[in-house]
């Protein structure tokens, strides 16, 4: 199973907050430590917060924080929440499907079962298992100092 980059930059931008529970962190120094681009990150964010995974504060002294503990944030939560309903498969899609064998096809129950087993797995871990107690984790997503 392959997650879409919008789940890959949720889960690095939520253990970025996590790492960071002390103050609001900035889209800025996400977009840099995470090597993800700040159009793809402000979307991101928006939807999170929307999600209620972040709380967002505008202005210059503002940035984000986590909107719930890191430790009550499952990432199968996460993980359903970004992918959405997403087709596995061209079967699973409603409106695209031209596979001939879906109606007789148990490929597709097993695929079905298959995922339910792989966001189950990803529903024991949180966001504080990730990251605490992680150091090499905690080392790279130290903000760059800037050079003046």
């Amino acid at each position: 199973m392959r997650i879409t980059k919008r789940t890959n930059i949720a889960v690095r931008l939520l253990m970025y907050c996590a790492a960071h529970q002390d103050r609001l962190v900035t889209k800025a120094e996400i977009a840099d430590v995470c090597n993800i681009s700040e159009n793809h990150l402000a979307q991101v964010i928006n939807q999170l917060s929307q999600l209620n995974y972040l709380s967002t504060q505008r202005g210059r002294n503002g940035g984000m924080s986590l909107a719930r503990p890191a430790d009550e944030i499952r990432v199968g939560s996460v993980f359903r929440h970004v992918e959405g309903a997403l087709p596995i498969a061209e079967c699973f899609a409603d409106a695209d499907n031209t596979c001939p064998l879906t109606d007789a096809c148990r490929l597709r129950v097993a695929l079905s079962d298959a995922a339910e087993v792989f966001y189950a797995s990803l529903d024991e871990i949180t966001l504080d298992a990730l990251v605490c107690d992680n150091e090499q984790l905690l080392q790279i997503l130290q903000p760059v100092a800037c050079v003046r």
